[in-house]
């Protein structure tokens, strides 16, 4: 069987997932490379997962290994410069979220992967995890009845990289690093329904000193047909990841918790793992996850995307979702910086999204 060569961007957190997934769940494809900014981090990542080839150059890490796919898992605002290379070169795009930092950068990804006729899949994992889809197969057989909200949480006490906390390297704060995955969740439940309206509310309550954005935020979508979604995010909670789901029907209500149940029982003095100087997520009664790749639903989403590549097959979530997503991100920070209402369609032009939350402030 001819496999198909993959190269990966980034080697950090999810680049590890990512890996794992593809050495675990999927044997038609092959890593032949990564990439990283920092040669010690690219050179250890290589020698750590058995891949062949490692660079410090963007372009040439896509383009002297023969690859097929690119999978970005990079800081945001590499996430359009990745691209444009990816798809010039002709090779097909599977990004991490956010799609991008602004709305016109992802205009552009999307029009050069269509004009160099490649695909572009939006990696949004919630709508492969399979507790959640156990979830949607449910209110598909009618299990609840008609949707009339949708509620979605992550929250723990901060991200893995100190990227994430630079609003211009990310963009914006927790809402760029994780409520896009509620906002795409609501559309893969709903059909991709429009939205109507947004209104947010988010602050800063323990990063203060590391990131001038929000920490912890709870965000209110209106759609066409009626549901009200619900997102709570947030890089203040303490206590370790809490993912969880709620869905409330006419007739019936889900809730769907992607950890507990899947979940060891520990006590620590010192805490433990990548997360022991942490000390609050891992010191005294925890909850260890011992299956966090396969209930997130990364091996299924790049699975379904390796499958699209060797078949010839569009994605069920393409870079038109994640524009989406994004706009929804827009209108949130709007929404808490003027403290309105926000319709949609909003297509401001700023140079990064959380711009629209604190020239407000």
């Amino acid at each position: 069987m001819k496999k198909t060569r993959v190269t990966i961007l980034g080697a950090g957190f999810i680049s590890d997932i990512h890996v794992e997934s593809y050495t675990r769940f999927i044997p038609e494809a092959e890593i032949v490379a990564v990439y990283a900014r920092d040669a010690k981090k690219a050179k250890a990542f290589a020698e750590k997962h058995h891949i062949p080839n490692w660079y410090t150059d963007m372009e040439k890490a896509i383009t002297e290994t023969s690859c097929d796919v690119v999978d970005i898992c990079l800081p945001n605002f590499l996430h359009c410069k990745a691209t444009l290379i990816a798809a010039k070169n002709q090779k097909h795009v599977i990004i991490e979220k956010p799609l991008a930092v602004t709305l016109e950068e992802a205009d552009e990804m999307i029009e050069a992967c269509k004009a160099n006729q490649v695909k572009l899949m939006y990696a949004e994992e919630l709508c492969f995890a399979p507790k959640y889809e156990r979830a949607r197969q449910m209110v598909k057989e009618g299990a609840v009845g008609n949707i009339y909200m949708l509620k979605q949480a992550e929250k723990h006490s901060g991200p893995h990289s100190d990227w994430f906390y630079d609003i211009d390297l990310a963009g914006g704060g927790v809402l760029m690093d994780m409520g896009c995955h509620a906002f795409g969740w609501f559309r893969w439940m709903l059909g991709n329904a429009k939205v109507k309206s947004v209104m947010g509310t988010m602050n800063t309550f323990l990063h203060q000193e590391r990131t001038k954005g929000e920490d912890n935020s709870v965000i209110i979508v209106e759609f066409e047909n009626g549901v009200i979604g619900v997102a709570e995010n947030s890089w203040a909670k303490q206590g370790g990841m809490d993912d969880r789901c709620e869905i409330y029907g006419t007739d019936g209500v889900i809730y769907a918790d992607l950890f507990m149940g899947n979940a060891a029982l520990a006590y620590s003095k010192s805490g433990y793992g990548y997360a022991a100087e942490k000390a609050d997520t891992t010191q005294g009664w925890s909850f260890p996850i011992f299956e966090e790749v396969f209930n997130q639903g990364y091996p299924h989403e790049l699975k379904h995307f390796i499958g699209c590549v060797r078949e010839n097959t569009t994605p069920l979530l393409t870079g038109e979702d994640g524009r989406a997503v994004l706009e929804i991100i827009y209108a949130a920070y709007a929404s808490t910086g003027t403290g309105k209402k926000i319709n949609l369609p909003f297509n401001p032009v700023v140079k990064k999204p959380i711009d629209l939350w604190l020239d407000q402030k």
